[in-house]
Order: structure tokens, then C-alpha cells, then sequence
């Protein structure tokens, strides 16, 4: 066969750097994306910022006005920056997930909600409490959750194993003698543990960890294949900068090597790491919930971030076809001020179509409170909306709802599931909320102890082991029964 040249059509999905600032932004909290607006404004001069005297005019001018002046910039934005906008946002999740024109909200006025609310726990979760929780809305056997424990308390800061695997299946064997578990078992469970978020926890080594997350990747991955096989037989070359002898073994190009790397050194070999626990924090809410006209309703927090906008004098002076430096360096930075602002814009629908998604789920709670939160769990919330699981789980984490009943983290809507006798499932953090509240009405020198808990919630069809009362109950910092005895 003759070599000959082959024209083919088809699809592939790159990380470039607008779509990890995308999702870089999805997973920030209000207060870090504060700092990113203000670090972006200080470095690209055709952002500005609108202060407040700008803002009431432009609330003032007639609705022809803004009408006007809105649908020119829209013209503007949508020739120069159609063509070079991909489909995609995110690694798992198509752009039209993340990006819904069509949706619309609007604020409560600074003066209604001006305060900041500090929550104690906030970003100062661990790994291990990451992990645990997302364990909890894993569907684990009682012997599966024993090993999965197990693996996440032999995690380190980093994000890997500290043990090798067989001494850790020797540890539970010899802490659980009767449950003879094999070491497959517990293989098959790190192997669950590891597609986690961080993504690539709990690995063995470097390798294993930077596998993982390339197979998170979508199949269509440009030099995806090449990128996995380079980490599983030329690691050691990588790591050594023999450049040469990887092309040769490859079968690559110098430029193609070089984007088989950058794919590759896109991956986080360190994901314990981004899990850091911190002092206290105090947060701002993303989104309101309240009731108007007798109906529970969802509004984003349009006044916790600066107001931002292309700066018209600067983006006047960009000229088309002209290639000079200088209006080069204008151009660059005017397609990154837009891209920057669709992405703030897109955090703000995903985080509206999350939010409506768990008040519709869990608008129980919102009307009766604690006690009658319905389980849920990520996979729910990614199917009604459209998105992968991990795409919930960054838009979740350090955000938070400012409801009548107080101000809660978005993942705090999620819980696993508890059986009832009449084969219906009850939410945990429903069944913590009546144990709370038993406890809060208990004889004060008869406290009732875990067993007796145990069986009032029998009594009311909810069949709980003492062990799972006593472990909710330490959860919510009620101490055992012994230390709430006290005087009438």
C-alpha cells in the first residue's frame, strides 16, 4: 500500500485553558471568586468595574434604552466570539448544561440581605470528611462501608495510600474476624473510593493516581490514548526529560508529544492536597430561598460579587485585520475579558439550576423542616439537570443557601437513604433531626439512651441499629445519655 494522504472528519474534546478557568470557577466559593474578579481586573485592562453611581443610572434609563444598548452588545459579542467559543465547559459536562440563556433570575436588594454569615465548619473540612461524606450517599454493604472506612483512614494529606493494600486488608481481617473479607473485596472498593472527588484519590502511587483521572476523561479526549500509554509504559522517561527516546517510542512529532504532556500535566497529581481544612470562615450566600405569592422561589445573589463589564473605550481601539503588536495584545485581551465574564456568567446559571433542583426536591424541608428532609443523593440531582455527578459535586462544595430556616451549605441537602418498615425510604439527616429533637425533650434526669431511641423510631416504622443511633447522635455533638443526666 502506497502512502497517501486521508482527509477525516471527526470530534475531540480539549482542555484548554478557557475551559479549566470554567471549571476553576465552578468550584470556587463567593469569597475566592470575589478575589478572582479582583486579580482579573488588575491584570486585563479591558475589564472594568461598575461602581455603584454607573449602576443606578443604568437603572434609571428608559427600558428602549438599555433594550438599545443591550442588543448592540450582544451584536458585538456574537461576531467576534461565536467561531471561537467551544460546545463544551467542562471534562463531563456539555456547555449547554452549564450555560442556559433562557433561564432567568433576579436578586434581593443589597439592603434586604447585607450581612455576612459565618459558618463554623465551612472550607475546614478534611479529606477524610469529604470523603466519608460522600461515602455515606454510596450504596455500601454493612461490609463494604467497614472496608471503605477502613481505606479513607488510611489516607494521607496528599490524597494517597499510606499502606500498602495488603497490610490494610491484614488490618481488618484482624479487627473483624467474623466478616472474612478477601483482598478482592477490598480491591473492588478502593476501586469505587478512587473515582471519588478529588478525582484519583486513595491511588497506590503516580501512576496509578494520574491513570485515574485520564480515565475520567471523555473517550474523545484529543491524544488521550497516547497520553495513557505514555504514563503506563514511559513514566521513567517522562519523569527523566528523555524526550527523544519517548517521540521514537510514541511514534510522535515533537509538537504532538508536546500536547500529549500538556494533557498529561493537566491532571492534579496531588488531589489530597486541594482539601485543606482552615480557620473559620465566613460566608456569603450564593442563592436566596423564600417564599412570593404563596410559592417557594430560588434568586441568585447578584450583589455579592463586584459587577464587571468590557471596558468600551479600550475595546474601541481594537481594529480588525490589523496584526500589529500592539493590537494584537488588545485583541488577546479582549477575547480573554470575554471569556472571563461567560464564565462567571455560566457558574451563575449552574448554580440557579442546582439550587431550584434541590428546593423542588427537598421543598418538604423548606415547609416542615429537619425532620422531613427526603434522602437524596448527587446522581438525582445530575439527572434532573442534565449534568455529570462530579459537576454537582464541585458547584455543592462551599456553596451556600440563605433559607427562613438559617443559612446551609449546598451539600447539607444531601443524605443517604434509611429504610422504613413499610419499605419506604427516610432521609439520615431526617432521622438526626428526631433524634435531636427527642433528646431536646427528654426527662432531664432520665435521658434516653441509645437503645431507647433506637425503639421510639421502631415504634414510628423506622427501624435504626443502636450502633447507627449512636453514631448519628455523636455526628450532631450529643453526648451519651450518662453525661446529659442533670437536674430538673
Amino acid at each position: 500500500m502506497k502512502p497517501s494522504i486521508q482527509l477525516t472528519i471527526g470530534q475531540s474534546l480539549t482542555m484548554t485553558p478557557q475551559l479549566q478557568q470554567a471549571i476553576k470557577l465552578l468550584q470556587l466559593s463567593t469569597l475566592e471568586l470575589e478575589q478572582e474578579i479582583q486579580e482579573t481586573l488588575d491584570s486585563n485592562l479591558m475589564l472594568e468595574k461598575v461602581d455603584a453611581d454607573t449602576s443606578n443610572m443604568e437603572s434609571e434609563a428608559t427600558p428602549e434604552a438599555k433594550q438599545e444598548q443591550e442588543q448592540t452588545a450582544a451584536n458585538e459579542d456574537k461576531q467576534d466570539t461565536d467561531s471561537q467559543i467551544p460546545d463544551e465547559l467542562a471534562v463531563d459536562a456539555g456547555w449547554d448544561d452549564i450555560y442556559d440563556g433562557s433561564t432567568s433570575y433576579s436578586a434581593p436588594s443589597a439592603e434586604d440581605y447585607s450581612d455576612l454569615f459565618e459558618n463554623q465548619s465551612g472550607s475546614g473540612e478534611t479529606l477524610q470528611e469529604q470523603l466519608l461524606w460522600q461515602m455515606g450517599l454510596s450504596r455500601f454493604s454493612k461490609t463494604d462501608e467497614i472496608i471503605a472506612t477502613t481505606l479513607i483512614d488510611s489516607i494521607g494529606d496528599d490524597g494517597y495510600l499510606m499502606q500498602p493494600l495488603e497490610q490494610i486488608h491484614e488490618g481488618i481481617c484482624e479487627q473483624y474476624p467474623e466478616s472474612e473479607i478477601e483482598l478482592d473485596e477490598v480491591e473492588a472498593v478502593l476501586k469505587q473510593i478512587q473515582n471519588y472527588d478529588p478525582i484519583g484519590v486513595a491511588a497506590r502511587d503516580l501512576q496509578e493516581c494520574l491513570s485515574i483521572q485520564l480515565n475520567a476523561l471523555p473517550q474523545d479526549t484529543k491524544w488521550l490514548p497516547e497520553a495513557k500509554k505514555l504514563l503506563s509504559n514511559y513514566l521513567n522517561l517522562l519523569g527523566t526529560r528523555q524526550f527523544t527516546t519517548l517521540m521514537r517510542r510514541l511514534k510522535l512529532s515533537e509538537d504532538e508529544l508536546k500536547e500529549v504532556i500538556e494533557l498529561i500535566q493537566s491532571l492534579n497529581p496531588r488531589p489530597g492536597a486541594q482539601v485543606t481544612p482552615s480557620s473559620t470562615q465566613y460566608v456569603v450566600p450564593d442563592v436566596f430561598v423564600f417564599k412570593k405569592s404563596g410559592q417557594w422561589v430560588v434568586e441568585l445573589n447578584r450583589d455579592a460579587l463586584p459587577k464587571i463589564r468590557i471596558n468600551s473605550a479600550y475595546a474601541g481601539l481594537v481594529k480588525r485585520g490589523d496584526n500589529s503588536a500592539d493590537n494584537t495584545y488588545l485583541k488577546t485581551h479582549l477575547q480573554e475579558a470575554r471569556w472571563f465574564l461567560k464564565s462567571v456568567q455560566s457558574r451563575h446559571e449552574t448554580l440557579f439550576k442546582v439550587a431550584s433542583s434541590i428546593l423542588n426536591k427537598q421543598v418538604d424541608f423548606f415547609e416542615y423542616g429537619p425532620e422531613a428532609m427526603k434522602p437524596l443523593i448527587l446522581r438525582e440531582i445530575a439527572e434532573e439537570v442534565d449534568m455529570h455527578e462530579s459537576t454537582i459535586s464541585r458547584i455543592t462544595t462551599q456553596k451556600y443557601m440563605h433559607t427562613p430556616r438559617g443559612v446551609f451549605e449546598f451539600k447539607y441537602f444531601f443524605s443517604s437513604h434509611v429504610s422504613t418498615v413499610s419499605g419506604d425510604d427516610f432521609s439520615a439527616t431526617a432521622i438526626r433531626a428526631r433524634i435531636k429533637a427527642l433528646v431536646e425533650n427528654e426527662p432531664p434526669q432520665k435521658p434516653l439512651s441509645d437503645s431507647k431511641i433506637s425503639q421510639i423510631l421502631k415504634d414510628e416504622g423506622i427501624n435504626v441499629a443502636r450502633r447507627t443511633i449512636a453514631k448519628y447522635r455523636e455526628s450532631i455533638n450529643i453526648p451519651p445519655s450518662n453525661e446529659r443526666r442533670r437536674l430538673g
